[in-house]
């Protein structure tokens, strides 16, 4: 039997289509329920349906009255504020693109977004690093005070055409544009059942910022759309204070990275949840451990997906369909995938290859800004090559191998190692740079860089020079001096052979 999975057809997108309008019809049919709860640890800001929706449609009508063209992008550069959805959804419901960034980004890496994107609008917190800019800029408090502005209603449209933006690290070591469709949004529903197990009644706790697009996406519009409530950390708020506002709020689903859970049990290895049903788990891996120490403390299951920027999640596990051990789980109803080799034809059950989404999967992007040869290079016919190497068991469920390349892994954000080794290569004293990921103790990965100089560098000044090129998330935990750096017969740097190295030298093997 082949690695194909057919799952059958996706749920039908309306057209014309705006990916406000699941939101707003939440909104219309119970305005007085709880959306959103932001929660610090002494009191708890909330938003009822009604009041979301009338700050959203207040921004759509602010932006629209401004005369923006259609289509046009709204970079949002905000911090961990609930200014950062309605933004979000006021743009969309504007049928304009909103382009959410993270905070952490430095100045430069927010010009490259600025760049690629060519926004007609910048919505951003002075607090934060911005590049110098002619472009029209909105603040916070400029935000707020659209959101009595004249309300607009959703902009209908084609499904198909560009709805948001989110940023990746691409292969070429810089920022990547990835564009969806409206449908995109839509198509999360198929996460519904086969990954959340999500009803209105539920409480869903996300233990991410609103700039992340995990959280935007699982914390806030899947519940909103589905007429639940969203619970969200205030700014401020440690990971291993969750399990106290977990309780104290009801919550009945706790969605986040592998690295919070892991932060939460080291601090708290009991837990008692009485109205939690089951945790969630994307970003990355989750670790066999973690899993286990948190069935412990709670009682309750972890459901994992696997996913990604282009295409968010489309395999994971479930209530009504656990993932057998020592996989990712199935592909939900809906997707089609398949494993393939290297000529492009799907192998055998059981034999490893590269995991592949058709090309008619309505969540899959329409294309990377900017950037069509990039586009073309990551299909095979009707296949998007993922990168991620799999196998494909007898019943359908997916065993994960990792990477083909070497993009890495930090806390649930895809990092490039041409972005790292870019930075740190502008170093004086650094002759040569590689970066990996690199296991330093049981289920935990950072980023190293090693590098070739004539002397040992000081790593303080080292971490410095990177902080003010990099998000922090992208800089590397370690700096590792080495006499030189692996390469093959044809000069291709061997990145995996590093981090081969280091780990066996280190007992992680």
């Amino acid at each position: 039997m082949l690695s194909v999975a057919h799952t059958g057809s996706p749920p039908l997108c309306p057209a014309p289509f705006n990916f406000a309008e699941p939101v707003l019809a939440s909104a219309d049919a119970n305005p007085e329920k709880i959306a959103l709860a932001i929660l610090g640890l002494s009191r708890a800001e909330r938003w009822s349906y009604g009041r979301l929706a009338a700050a959203i449609r207040g921004v759509a009508g602010a932006l629209q009255a401004a005369g923006y063209p259609p289509g046009s992008c709204v970079v949002l550069r905000l911090g961990n504020v609930v200014g950062f959805p309605i933004a979000y959804l006021g743009a969309v419901a504007a049928d304009l693109v909103p382009v959410p960034i993270s905070a952490q980004l430095t100045a430069a890496e927010v010009q490259t977004v600025l760049t690629q994107t060519t926004p007609a609008l910048v919505v951003a917190d002075p607090a934060l690093p911005l590049p110098a800019t002619d472009l029209p800029t909105v603040t916070p408090q400029d935000l707020a005070a659209w959101y009595g502005h004249a309300p607009a209603d959703p902009v209908p449209g084609s499904p198909n055409r560009p709805g948001y933006i989110v940023y990746t690290s691409g292969t070429s070591g810089q920022p990547r544009g990835v564009v969806h469709a409206h449908r995109a949004v839509w198509a999360r529903r198929m996460m519904w059942d086969d990954w959340y197990g999500l009803t209105a009644e539920d409480r869903l706790l996300h233990a991410g910022a609103f700039n992340w697009t995990y959280t935007l996406g699982t914390g806030l519009l899947d519940p909103w759309a589905a007429g639940a409530t969203a619970l969200i950390p205030a700014q401020g708020v440690r990971s291993d204070q969750l399990g106290l506002l977990l309780r104290r709020h009801d919550a009945t689903l706790f969605a986040a990275a592998p690295g919070v859970y892991r932060q939460l049990l080291a601090r708290a290895p009991d837990l008692h949840l009485p109205k939690l049903r089951h945790g969630l788990s994307a970003g990355e891996k989750l670790p066999d451990a973690v899993r286990a120490a948190w069935e412990r403390a709670t009682s309750t299951p972890i459901f994992e997906a696997f996913g990604m920027s282009e295409c968010s999640t489309f395999i994971s596990a479930s209530p009504h369909r656990p993932a057998p051990e020592g996989t990712l789980g199935y592909a939900q109803t809906g997707r089609h995938i398949a494993v393939l080799d290297d000529a492009g034809e799907p192998v055998a059950r059981g034999t490893l290859g590269t995991l592949a989404i058709h090309r008619t999967d309505p969540g899959l992007m329409l294309r990377y800004a900017g950037a069509p040869e990039e586009t073309a290079a990551r299909f095979a016919g009707d296949w998007f090559l993922t990168g991620d190497r799999v196998a494909m068991r007898a019943d359908g469920a997916i065993e994960y191998h990792g990477r083909n390349d070497d993009m890495m892994n930090a806390g649930g954000f895809r990092v490039s190692p041409l972005e790292v080794e870019a930075a740190l290569a502008t170093f004086d004293g650094v002759a040569e740079v590689a970066a990996a990921e690199v296991t330093v103790k049981a289920d935990t990965c950072v980023i190293a860089a090693f590098y070739v100089s004539s002397c040992e560098l000081d790593g303080d000044a080292l971490s410095q020079h990177m902080s003010e090129r990099l998000a922090r998330y992208k800089c590397p935990r370690l700096f590792i001096r080495v006499d030189a750096l692996p390469k093959s017969a044809n000069g291709k740097l061997l990145r995996r052979q590093l981090r081969e190295t280091y780990e066996a030298a280190h007992g992680q093997t």
